[in-house]
């Protein structure tokens, strides 16, 4: 049973944004405003731009339900703002989320708590440059081996990432990365079951929900697999043992906690044909689409979208708008 604290007279709904993400953050938002107005709670949408600041300044009491994804929503720099301007919002606080937004940095941050992750090389672009792309691609060869995974160490939905099976593949993935951010992520292919575990805190602490096994049509979770209709199949339970759900839901949940991420969250993973979850990536903004995970997790969990969004936009307006006291550690 969740808590139920005051319901806000206004949220604001904030998406689009100038990311590469922009049309789907556009979709996520639409939606989320939709759940909350569902549930008879008044909802003004927003883009962020110059009007952003006097419309919160005029809605006082608003709660902010962020639904940005890319760079400029899940970096941390607009939740700062957010935060700065004592404004109560759904989700992690900035800290959290550049640590989250960084695959390099999240990565190291989630082995170190002891999960499996995949072994992983990040390279700034003017390092791959400098010291010679095609010695550099030897040794990725080397070390990574193929197939292999390359994509941006900043970004979402899959922008300028591509599987890698051989050598030949290799500097045109790199040139997609780099398309798309200064630094690329290089990391070993895990083979297994791709699923991704919804985390969301309603008043009680953070609970996992099922699991959601991803079977794209091509193979690959790529863009389009993931935002169009029928591209992909998703089942929600996923089709796998009881103790492989808990041990992913345990990861999700690990993952959240040392991450220093509240309300919501969602970690992609592979389970390996042995069983093992291995952590893949997290997302502080997840999508709300028609074709997203989370909502079909939500509904899987015996929850409504409207019911789940409202349930954290209380969660925020009773928290407030207070500046956390230091960073995450």
């Amino acid at each position: 049973m969740s808590v139920t604290p005051t319901t806000p007279e206004t949220v604001v709904v904030l998406s689009g944004g100038l990311s590469h993400e922009r049309d789907v953050s556009l979709r996520s938002g639409r939606r989320v405003a939709l759940a909350l107005r569902s549930r008879g709670i008044e909802v003004v949408e927003s883009d962020v731009d110059s009007s952003l600041v006097p419309l919160l300044a005029s809605l006082p009491g608003a709660v902010v339900f962020p639904v940005l994804h890319g760079e400029a929503g899940e970096d941390g720099a607009l939740r700062e703002v957010l935060s700065l301007l004592g404004v109560p919002f759904v989700g992690s606080i900035g800290s959290a989320c550049r640590i989250a937004f960084d695959k390099a940095i999240a990565t190291t941050v989630v082995a170190e708590a002891g999960i499996a992750t995949p072994t992983q090389v990040a390279l700034p672009h003017e390092i791959f440059r400098e010291l010679g792309a095609q010695t550099l691609m030897a040794s990725l060869a080397d070390q990574i081996g193929f197939p292999m995974m390359v994509k941006p160490s900043r970004g979402g939905s899959a922008l300028g990432a591509s599987k890698v099976n051989g050598p030949d593949e290799l500097p045109s993935a790199m040139v997609g990365a780099y398309a798309y951010g200064s630094v690329a992520v290089i990391e070993e292919f895990v083979a297994g079951t791709e699923v991704t575990v919804t985390v969301a805190d309603r008043g009680d602490g953070p609970a996992a929900l099922p699991a959601v096994e991803i079977r794209p049509e091509s193979g690959v979770y790529d863009y389009t697999s993931r935002y169009t209709a029928g591209a992909t199949r998703f089942l929600c339970p996923a089709e796998i043992e009881e103790s492989v759900a808990q041990a992913c839901a345990e990861l999700a949940l690990t993952v959240h906690d040392v991450l220093g991420l509240r309300d919501l969250s969602r970690t992609d993973l592979i389970i390996t044909p042995d069983g093992r979850p291995t952590f893949l990536e997290v997302n502080v903004a997840p999508g709300m689409t028609e074709t997203s995970a989370v909502p079909l997790a939500v509904e899987a969990g015996g929850w409504s979208l409207g019911r789940m969004c409202a349930d954290l936009v209380r969660v925020a307006a009773r928290r407030g708008g207070r500046v956390p006291a230091g960073p995450v550690a």
